[in-house]
């Protein structure tokens, strides 16, 4: 039998392989040892099974990453066993490889506040800040055992690499021998990676996505377990998750399901000021009064003057929010515009004109302003609030003292509320303004003067809800000393939640549980109201308070109409790649094409999926989530807003 001339080479190839699925099982193993209390993988049997779907993605993403090095690897004519010209497959391999792992590396922590793997939609978080090197600084000393981890893992894999050395030598036996077992293994090779990288040999399938990692999982958060980061950055590259869905559903249909337009005639004749506190990481687990029915033991509150607020004041402590990044929570309050995998700020259908409360109110001789005291067009906040059509935008240029700049996000909130408070003295009323606050953000520190005040409890968030709770008093305190005080309704709520200290909070559903308070100093708002509720409902709730009585576009519900709703309660969100709607006693988790787990609306874990079993009220959530997202992208798209 006449000899293969290059099989020590491609054996080479194929070990350089193998270490990197090595190196991704070692990630997903930190990756579950970083995230063990959010993922709930319980058994070992669990965790094999998980990690064996998980090489199908592993596959496709190093296949995409070391398609270039395979090129290199199986080039014939003695070029592969050259030491310069494997120098330089070894650079090729380590930085595709190192760029591809440190994704993997971030969502060791990054999944804690996003809980789902990072995409590319990420880079809209972080592209408008001006000082991405001072808060990489930041990470690297919080963080640095991750870094530290990938240090060494690096430091492995480059080991391991040069253990194994090719040393062949071309043209051993004939010419035509070694060029025609070059091309049939090249082409060999190169079906193997198609295949992988799609995900399988079927014609008749599209390659897999990220939504796909859910047909191995019986809980949602499973699927990001079988994920990996390099493979979700790759799907969602150059992506537009803003498309129209096709689901067969006439236009009249889904007004009546979604009910995209709203009137309402409340008579106002003093017209009110309004306040909205968009608080930074504030879940609804830290605030005492939103509590009371959770039964949590050993429950600790660091909010002492928000709850004394909230006992004269409405809330409601079944609220959650409509996204998981801060630039989420602005649009979902301001607009009622929720977003899902992807920020609808960040889409190419944000530059257009949006009717929102800003709009609204602007028409109604208010003057409308926003606040937030990090640098001026962080977050896209800036940007944003000019689509919306503010009056007037302040931010850390405005406040003009960078002695109380925290060093990373922005001002200090105490002193900025205070900034806010003066600023709005001078207006006319009636005024419409927003505050979005900084200091409860990792992290997690607190000015100088206040180390030791306030309760560190048992997370580094702690002790900041607790300072971000005595701005708020401050304010508070300041404010009704003003005339303009007593007819101002002030609402407070979060972008989205933080570090969770209670396993009640670690539950899927409530990952998003947002605290809700409207307060009026006359007493009008008061109660408590555990119905559905979220952040897009604001925006309709503020619109009703003001006397608005013309028709205007909204996806969510005024939360204290005098008139009963035809609208149910729900919420809507996303979990991970897939939505989440929620009404009646019913959640559903809808893939985008259909329905694929109901739960029992206390089972906040989704741990019971009901699908086997399905009844009349789970098609109709299925068909109210399908109405929803019809009109929501139609909207967007046709720029009908």
């Amino acid at each position: 039998m006449q000899q293969f001339f290059r099989l020590q080479e491609y054996k080479v190839m194929f070990y350089r392989l193998l270490l990197a699925y090595l190196f991704y099982s070692l990630s997903r193993f930190l990756f579950f040892i970083y995230n063990y209390s959010f993922l709930e993988i319980d058994t070992l049997f669990e965790y094999l099974k998980l990690s064996y779907h998980g090489l199908t993605f592993d596959t496709a993403a190093i296949f995409y990453l070391n398609s270039l090095f395979v090129v290199l690897s199986m080039l014939p004519f003695g070029l592969n066993t050259h030491k310069i010209y494997q120098r330089i497959i070894f650079y090729v391999y380590f930085t595709t490889n190192l760029i591809g792992m440190s994704f993997n590396f971030v969502d060791l922590i990054y999944y804690k506040f996003n809980y789902s793997r990072t995409t590319v939609s990420e880079w809209d978080v972080v592209k408008n800040e001006d000082n991405l090197l001072q808060m990489f600084g930041r990470f690297a000393v919080s963080y640095w055992h991750v870094f530290l981890l990938f240090i060494l893992t690096t430091a492995l894999w480059v080991f391991l690499y040069n253990k194994v050395k090719t040393t062949t030598k071309p043209y051993a036996k004939g010419v035509i021998s070694y060029i025609f077992s070059s091309v049939v293994c090249f082409l060999v090779m190169a079906a193997l990676m198609i295949g992988g990288i799609r995900g399988d040999f079927k014609k008749s399938t599209r390659p897999i996505n990220l939504v796909d990692a859910n047909r191995h999982t019986t809980k949602i958060q499973h699927a990001d377990f079988v994920l990996n980061t390099p493979f979700t950055i790759v799907r969602t590259f150059n992506k537009k998750s803003f498309k129209k869905v096709a689901f067969d559903l006439q236009k009249s249909e889904v007004d009546r399901l979604a009910q995209p337009m709203k009137v309402y005639s409340k008579n106002v004749k003093n017209k009110p000021n309004i306040v909205v506190f968009i608080t930074e990481s504030y879940g609804r687990e830290y605030l005492g009064a939103f509590n009371d029915s959770t039964l949590i033991a050993d429950y600790v509150s660091y909010t002492p003057f928000l709850d004394s607020l909230a006992t004269k004041s409405l809330i409601f402590n079944n609220a959650y929010a409509n996204g998981r990044k801060s630039i989420h929570g602005m649009s979902s309050v301001l607009a009622g515009i929720p977003s899902f995998k992807d920020a609808f700020t960040s889409s190419p259908y944000a530059n257009q004109d949006v009717e929102s409360v800003v709009s609204i109110l602007n028409s109604e001789g208010y003057d409308t302003s926003f606040f937030h005291g990090a640098p001026n067009g962080s977050m896209g906040f800036l940007g944003f609030s000019n689509i919306l059509g503010f009056d007037n935008y302040y931010g850390k240029t405005e406040f003009n003292n960078d002695e109380l700049f925290d060093g990373v996000w922005g001002i200090w909130d105490d002193p900025f509320f205070q900034f806010m408070k003066t600023t709005l003295d001078s207006k006319t009323t009636p005024f419409f303004s927003t505050i979005f606050t900084v200091t409860s953000h990792e992290p997690y520190i607190v000015p100088k003067e206040y180390e030791g005040v306030f309760p560190k409890g048992d997370l580094p968030m702690h002790q900041c809800v607790g300072y971000t709770d005595f701005a708020f008093k401050q304010f508070f305190e300041a404010a009704k000393k003003e005339p303009w005080f007593q007819n101002t309704i002030f609402i407070i709520t979060a972008d989205h939640t933080n570090q969770i200290r209670y396993s009640e909070y670690r539950k899927p559903m409530n990952r998003l549980a947002v605290p809700i308070l409207i307060y009026s100093p006359n007493g009008e708002f008061t109660g408590v109201q555990s119905e559905l509720a979220q952040q897009i409902d604001i925006y309709p709730t503020i619109i009703d308070m003001v006397g608005y009585n013309k028709p205007f576009r909204s996806w969510g519900r005024s939360l204290v109409s005098e008139k009963p709703s035809k609208m149910a309660p729900f919420i809507v969100s996303s979990m991970g790649q897939n939505y989440m709607y929620s009404e009646g006693d019913i959640i559903c988790i809808f893939d985008g094409k259909k329905a694929i787990g109901f739960y029992a609306i206390n089972d906040l874990g989704l741990e019971s999926n009901l699908i086997s079993n399905r009844t009349a009220d789970m098609d109709a959530v299925e068909l109210a989530c399908k109405a929803f997202l019809k009109d929501y992208f139609d909207r967007i798209i046709d720029r009908n807003l």
